[in-house]
C-alpha cells in the first residue's frame, strides 16, 4: 500500500472511476472545501494538522456511495480505497466519517469487521464534522443536520454528533467558515 497521497485530480478521477454520481462528487468537493477551511483555522490556532490529508480524505470520504447510499457506504468505501492502494490515513477517514462515529456494538449489529469506526485523529474529526455541515453541496448549520439525523438515529448517536460539534468549536472558535 502506498503512503503517498493522491493529488486532488487523482482523487477526483478515482471518484469518477468508481462510478460515483455527479451529485456525490459535488458533495465531496463541498465537504473538502469546508474541511480545508476548518483545517487552516486549526493550523492558525497552532494545531498540527495535515491539510493535504484533510483535502484528499474529504474528497474520497463518500467513494462507497458508488455502491450504496446506506450507512454501509463507509465500510464499502474503505474496501474500495484499499483496492486502489490508498494510504491507511485516507482509508481511516473514509471508514470513520459516518455520523459522529460508529461504536463497537453498533458496528457489530451492522455486521462490520471488528475495527475502530469513531474518528480519532484531528484530520478524521475535521472531515467527519465538515460532512455534517454539508447537505448536498450546500453548507447548513449543525442544527439542520441534527434535526434530520434525529429521525433516523438513536439518541446516543445524536449525542456523539453534538460532542464532535462541541469539540470542533472548542478547537476553532467562531470560525467564519461555519454556516
Amino acid at each position: 500500500m502506498s503512503e503517498q497521497l493522491p493529488s486532488r485530480e487523482q482523487a477526483l478521477r478515482l471518484l469518477h472511476q468508481s462510478r460515483c454520481l455527479r451529485n456525490v462528487i459535488k458533495h465531496c468537493e463541498a465537504v473538502a472545501e469546508l474541511a480545508v477551511e476548518i483545517a487552516k483555522t486549526c493550523r492558525e490556532k497552532g494545531l498540527d494538522v495535515n491539510l493535504e490529508l484533510v483535502e484528499i480524505g474529504a474528497l474520497l470520504h463518500d467513494i462507497g456511495r458508488s455502491k450504496t447510499h446506506s450507512v454501509h457506504h463507509a465500510i464499502i468505501g474503505a474496501e474500495i480505497a484499499k483496492s486502489y492502494g490508498l494510504p491507511e490515513p485516507v482509508i481511516s477517514i473514509i471508514k470513520r466519517h459516518v455520523g459522529g462515529g460508529i461504536t463497537v456494538s453498533e458496528a457489530r449489529k451492522l455486521g462490520w469487521p471488528r475495527d475502530v469506526y469513531v474518528p480519532t485523529t484531528l484530520e478524521e474529526k475535521i472531515v467527519s464534522y465538515a460532512d455534517k455541515l454539508i447537505e448536498g453541496s450546500h453548507r447548513v448549520p449543525i442544527e439542520t443536520t441534527i434535526k434530520k439525523f434525529s429521525k433516523e438515529l438513536p439518541p446516543s448517536a445524536i449525542a456523539r454528533i453534538w460532542r464532535l460539534h462541541e469539540e470542533m468549536l472548542n478547537l476553532i472558535g467562531d470560525c467564519e467558515c461555519l454556516p
